[in-house]
């Protein structure tokens, strides 16, 4: 690739900014990509680490889906428990943690979060100065429950370049891919076909995002 992980276009101080349109375009590759992994082979493929370290950026910021070192592959049940976590800490599942049955919305769930931090350009998890833990999906889920605006949420970088409407409905979509029910979260097809325009309506609900796996 050469280009490096979407890790660190996000997270370094020192790397290109991205803007609104490729944040938008690696959104909707990744989408696109697990959505043929889970839906488009002959048995079902769950990445189980879906993650910016993951996500490969070619000369043109066309995303890749890397490391399956991880990945399971299901037959069309689509659905198994493990009973080893799987995955990396602050990208997982509630059902991970909680040892129930793991299916292809696991993975939903994990692009949600890094849906998240795709837009805010900031990590979910981050510990303030007296040691307490900020998750910031919460912080989002109860906005737009509260129907309070996000746009003071956006990644300072983009420095008011950018849709506020499409960037609160890509909000809006990682809110409800993370929701803790998994029969909540929409398929990655969903995603694909209408992220971030169309897929979230006003009639789709979102409940408290509680989870924070660490």
């Amino acid at each position: 690739m050469t280009n490096v992980s979407l890790n660190s276009y996000l997270f370094r101080n020192d790397s290109k900014i991205l803007d609104q349109k490729t944040r938008y375009q690696i959104a909707l590759g990744v989408a696109q990509g697990l959505a043929n992994l889970h839906e488009k082979c002959r048995d079902c493929i769950i990445h189980c680490d879906i993650k910016p370290k993951n996500i490969l950026l070619d000369a043109g910021f066309i995303p890749k889906v890397a490391d399956f070192g991880l990945a399971k592959l299901y037959g069309h049940d689509c659905s198994l428990v493990l009973t080893t976590i799987r995955g990396t800490r602050g990208h997982l599942a509630p059902e991970w943690i909680s040892g129930t049955t793991i299916t292809l919305k696991a993975d939903v769930y994990s692009y949600g979060l890094m849906l998240f931090e795709i837009i805010s350009g900031r990590r979910n998890l981050d510990m303030a100065r007296n040691d307490t833990f900020h998750y910031f999906p919460a912080r989002v889920a109860s906005k737009i429950i509260k129907g309070e605006e996000l746009l003071s949420l956006l990644d300072i970088k983009l420095d008011g370049e950018y849709d506020g409407e499409e960037l609160t409905k890509a909000y809006k979509v990682a809110s409800w891919c993370t929701q803790d029910d998994e029969n909540d979260r929409p398929s990655m097809g969903s995603n694909v076909e209408g992220y971030p325009r169309g897929t979230y309506s006003s009639n789709t609900k979102i409940f408290p995002n509680t989870s924070g796996d660490s």
